[in-house]
């Protein structure tokens, strides 16, 4: 299995079940240097979804209590697996990435902190959860995807950018269902 972009590069690749296996080497790895239950470790983002072309780079969201009082342990044990904590910022999320060595120029793995049965949390397992039971929004989104790499091949920012739209009307299924 081959996981890494290179800073601002944006490719997607086949989807494949190794991203599975991968997630779950690395769950059991957040859970015993965290001490983060498995009920608060989920895989998401396109990795998580059933056939779908995604960036080479597996999306994890990890939950805790209060994203504002993170214990220290959490962030000394993602960093004993290799997580660092990014600076990036974003409203009730902390970010983490891990690199493929020293140069940290490559990264093959995100952590999403948020907390617990929040918004955040709920918008991501959702999102994940309703393009794995419909098809007919994943090959939707999968048409998105592909669209912006006739456009350019470059800028991750930008290719976020021009799924939001797609990613914000899943979100509000979840809030208009409840």
């Amino acid at each position: 299995m081959n996981l890494g972009l290179n800073g601002d590069e944006v490719k997607v690749v086949p989807y494949t079940e190794e991203w599975s296996d991968e997630f779950l080497k690395v769950k059991k790895e957040i859970h015993e240097n965290t001490n983060i239950s498995k009920n608060r470790i989920e895989h998401i983002g396109s990795t998580a979804i059933k056939n779908m072309m995604a960036k080479p780079i597996l999306d994890i969201l990890v939950a805790v209590d209060d994203i504002l009082n993170v214990d220290n342990s959490v962030i000394k044990g993602l960093k004993t697996i290799g997580f660092l904590r990014l600076k990036v910022e974003r409203p009730n999320e902390i970010v983490f990435a891990k690199f493929t060595d020293n140069t940290y120029r490559v990264k093959t793995h995100f952590i999403h902190l948020v907390e617990y049965q929040k918004e955040l949390w709920k918008n991501f397992i959702f999102f994940r959860d309703y393009l794995n039971d419909n098809e007919h929004a994943r090959n939707e989104y999968l048409d998105i995807k592909l669209d912006y790499f006739k456009k350019q091949t470059s800028g991750i920012n930008a290719y976020t950018k021009y799924k939001e739209a797609f990613v914000k009307n899943i979100f509000s299924k979840r809030i208009s269902n409840k």
